[in-house]
């Protein structure tokens, strides 16, 4: 189905192909990284740390667009980078509650406003996190509050853009002496690289296999 389709069709056919609302068994499986599909096995190196974000789908007239924010210049790590809201999930929480908290302290959209619809596939970073995409629906009423000590900026990217594998680059950099490969995506002057570039190209392999229909 196009990205361009009609939002009810187009909103029902993603959850389809999105996992459910369920805590996930990492142990075992395949999770995405900047080095493409490989094992979670945790056993096989330092405990990863859980975190979440949301990839905030919202529905707007023309088609969803998607929610995403620059990172502050004041933060530790991945400085000014675009990301979606998100963050380490607290003990106690679902991996969901972990996405809707942090996107509510983050850019001020509560929860209530947000349908989720699924999970996509968990991403390995570089830093030590293992971060799980939730896809949710956000309606278009919302008043933005950025936290101003971890947001510098609030944008939305076209849905049908981040899903046109043509616009997907592929870089290589090397990072502490080791070469990494990873996805890029460059609209309006906004570069999105790395995990967040990953967890989309992840979501369009897993909607569309290689292939809009």
């Amino acid at each position: 189905m196009s990205p361009n389709s009609p939002l009810a069709a187009l909103r029902e056919w993603i959850t389809q192909r999105l996992d459910p609302l369920t805590d996930q068994n990492f142990d075992s499986g395949l999770v995405e990284s900047d080095f493409g599909p490989q094992s979670a096995d945790l056993a096989a190196g330092p405990p990863l740390a859980p975190a979440a974000v949301l990839v905030g789908l919202v529905e707007r007239e023309h088609g969803y667009s998607v929610l995403l924010t620059r990172r502050a210049d004041t933060l530790r790590r991945h400085t000014g980078q675009i990301a979606f809201p998100g963050g380490r999930r607290d003990p106690g929480e679902t991996i969901w509650e972990t996405a809707l908290r942090e996107t509510e302290e983050e850019v001020g959209i509560p929860r209530s406003l947000v349908t989720l619809g699924g999970l996509s596939t968990p991403y390995r970073t570089g830093t030590g996190f293992l971060v799980t995409p939730v896809v949710g629906f956000i309606a278009p009423h919302f008043t933005l509050s950025p936290n101003p000590a971890e947001v510098a900026d609030v944008f939305e990217t076209p849905f049908g853009f981040l899903m046109d594998p043509s616009n997907h680059e592929e870089h290589e950099r090397e990072f502490s002496g080791q070469l990494r490969r990873f996805y890029a995506m460059t609209h309006e002057n906004r570069f999105i690289w790395g995990a967040t570039a990953g967890m989309l190209r992840s979501l369009y392999d897993r909607l569309y296999g290689g292939a809009v229909a």
